[in-house]
């Protein structure tokens, strides 16, 4: 199995377990799995969040998600818990399709420390 395909299988895996655990059924997209991720980091559980949170977490999820990648580095968790990173390089220039591959081989990347595909 090649690269992609195999980076197609694991992706569909992940958003199979995760709409079924989440969505009831509907299919997650890549925000959606974002900001699960989000969630997860802050360590809160579910609650409801405020717009400017949600746009927060989303922004967590990234940072954990590229940080194996070089490109953020974890700083501190502020006081109300919220953890806080460091941009250590910049993202390069990426056209959509690179942007969609790399988050998701970093999703991929998280999911696999977590164990999630045993």
């Amino acid at each position: 199995m090649d690269k992609n395909n195999t980076l197609k299988a694991k992706w569909d895996h992940i958003i199979n377990k995760l709409s079924n655990q989440f969505a009831d059924g509907d299919t997650l997209d890549v925000d959606s799995v974002i900001y699960l991720i989000g969630v997860q980091e802050l360590g809160k559980g579910r609650q409801v969040f405020k717009k400017d949170e949600k746009i927060n977490l989303m922004h967590i999820a990234i940072c954990k998600l590229l940080e194996p990648y070089g490109y953020y580095t974890f700083d501190y968790f502020d006081d109300e818990g919220w953890p806080h990173y460091k941009t250590i390089n910049q993202l390069p220039n990426l056209k959509p399709g690179e942007q969609s591959v790399l988050i998701k081989e970093a999703i991929i990347h998280y999911f696999e420390q977590l164990d999630y595909f045993k």
